[in-house]
């Protein structure tokens, strides 16, 4: 189960996860509270989970950057 669970969260641009660990939660917290607003507010909250996996991705290719920069 854990593997599956570990499939979907790398295929999913490890938001969830990521800001589960920035505020101090679980990531299955995280997706519960994000799956609850995205039905209330009718699935505006899809942007800010795009913004915030565009967000890591670009955090991630920089760091990238400055590591093969200072090798």
């Amino acid at each position: 189960m854990n593997q599956i669970k570990d499939l979907l969260e790398k295929s999913a641009f490890g938001v969830c996860s990521y800001l589960g660990r920035k505020m101090g939660i679980a990531s299955s917290r995280v997706r519960l509270y994000f799956i609850y607003t995205s039905f209330v507010a009718l699935g505006s909250p899809v942007i800010f989970y795009l913004f915030v996996a565009f967000w890591i991705n670009i955090k991630k290719y920089i760091q990238k950057g400055k590591s093969i920069l200072w090798e």
